[in-house]
This record gives structure tokens, C-alpha cells and sequence, in this order.
């Protein structure tokens, strides 16, 4: 047995030697080694880092942002249209505006324009409105349209962006900042567009504006606007 005792102290001093330990050192978790165990901290930090999302604007930023900002217009082209079944008025529309489904919108279109006018028509989406049901179909967004009026007839045109856009491309307002747009149920509980109506119409060109910023379209580097055909200084709705 003593010979046995001998020969695993040999064996536990070689093996202190090949590992640079000094006699009776203890490794792994205990005293004088290095614990296997993995950093919790640092892992936790890596972690919350992963978790942390970018901030979004500050309620001073909102605060601050003119209502024609808080809102959000998207380019859009008609990819489906039909008779509202139930509305003398109104067409149910499939709208592609950039996103994953085609949005179903109804507009109060039908006097002013055949279903051959309305298919492939290109335009402005209110996109961040909330979604209404329209005699029980349900429009999520509203089409922009410019209108003049007489006292005998009425002339509507859609706003439409320049034949460069591409179709989801939002519109932004000359001279202002970068838009923030709400989300719908803000802009429903705050009253949005309802604000932004008395100075929404288009200019002297045509051109839609909004208190007199006009509506662009940022197509590479340069600025492009939306308008209507020819109605001038007509009011948007």
C-alpha cells in the first residue's frame, strides 16, 4: 500500500509541474484556481444590451411636431376595384401602398370617376388613420383627392405623386422637419386630420400644400411634388 501511496504523490507532483501549480494548489471553482463558472454579469450586460431598443421621440419632440407632420401619406396605386354593394356612392378599393397585404379602403368616389378611371389610378393614402367601417366594409385609410366646387357641379381629382415615386414612398412637407406620424388611435382621439383640413389645398400649380408647405416626395436626392391635375387653390379632403 505504501508503495501505491508513493507512486500517486509522484503522479500528483508531475502533474502540478506540467500545469505550473504550486505544491497543494487548489484548482477549478475553489480557492487559488480560476472558476469555471461563466460571468453572469457580464452576460447579463450583454443581455440588456440585446433587449435595448432604439428610443424613439420625446414627448417635447411630439409636442413640437406641426399636425400635417403627425400624419402619414403614403404613395399607392388601385390594384382592385369594385361596386360597394350597399353605397350608391362608394367603391371598395384594394390599394398597394408598400406593405406586406394591399389595403381595403372605401371613397365616396362614384360620381366623379368609371371603375376603368379609378383601376391603376396612383395616389396618396392617409395611412395612419383609424380603420372605419364604411356600410359594414371596413376602410383602413382615406384616398387624398382635391376638389373645386360651382353652385351647380362639383370637380374632384385625386392628389397624385410624381411619376418617379415608387409605391410605399411617404411624403414629407417642404420647409419642415422630417414627419413623426401618430399613431391612429392618437390621431382619431386627437383630431388630426381634422385639424389639418382648413390648410390642406393645392397652390397656384396644383400643387397639394398644407399651410402653404407643399407635399414632396424625396426621389434620390432630389424633391419632387404631388399635385392634381388641374384644379388650383382647390381645398384636399
Amino acid at each position: 500500500m505504501s508503495n501505491v501511496a508513493k507512486m500517486i504523490d509522484a503522479a500528483i507532483v508531475d502533474l502540478e509541474c506540467r500545469l505550473g501549480l504550486k505544491p497543494g494548489q487548489e484548482i477549478g471553482n475553489r480557492k487559488g484556481g480560476t472558476s469555471s463558472k461563466p460571468n453572469n454579469k457580464n452576460n447579463n450586460k450583454k443581455k440588456n444590451n440585446k433587449n435595448q431598443q432604439p428610443a424613439g421621440p420625446s414627448p417635447e419632440e411630439l409636442a413640437a411636431q406641426p399636425e400635417i407632420c403627425k400624419l402619414q401619406f403614403k404613395v399607392g396605386v388601385i390594384t382592385k376595384v369594385w361596386n360597394h354593394p350597399n353605397a350608391d356612392k362608394l367603391y371598395c378599393e384594394e390599394i398597394d401602398v408598400g406593405e406586406d397585404e394591399p389595403r381595403q379602403i372605401a371613397s365616396g368616389l362614384r360620381p366623379h370617376f368609371t371603375l376603368e378611371e379609378m383601376m391603376g389610378q396612383r395616389l396618396l393614402v392617409v395611412a395612419n388613420l383609424k380603420a372605419k367601417n364604411l356600410v359594414k366594409f371596413k376602410s383602413h385609410g382615406m384616398v387624398l383627392c382635391a376638389a373645386a366646387a360651382t353652385s351647380t357641379t362639383e370637380t374632384v381629382e385625386f392628389v397624385e405623386p410624381p411619376e418617379s415615386a415608387s409605391v410605399g414612398d411617404v411624403v414629407s412637407f417642404e420647409g419642415l422637419a422630417k414627419p413623426i406620424p401618430l399613431s391612429a388611435s392618437q390621431v382619431e382621439k386627437k383630431k388630426v386630420f381634422l385639424n389639418c383640413m382648413e390648410g390642406m389645398k393645392t397652390d397656384a400649380e396644383g400643387i397639394a400644400t398644407w399651410n402653404g408647405h407643399k407635399f414632396v416626395v424625396m426621389v434620390g436626392d432630389k424633391q419632387e411634388y404631388c399635385k392634381a391635375k388641374t384644379i388650383c387653390g382647390g381645398p384636399l379632403r
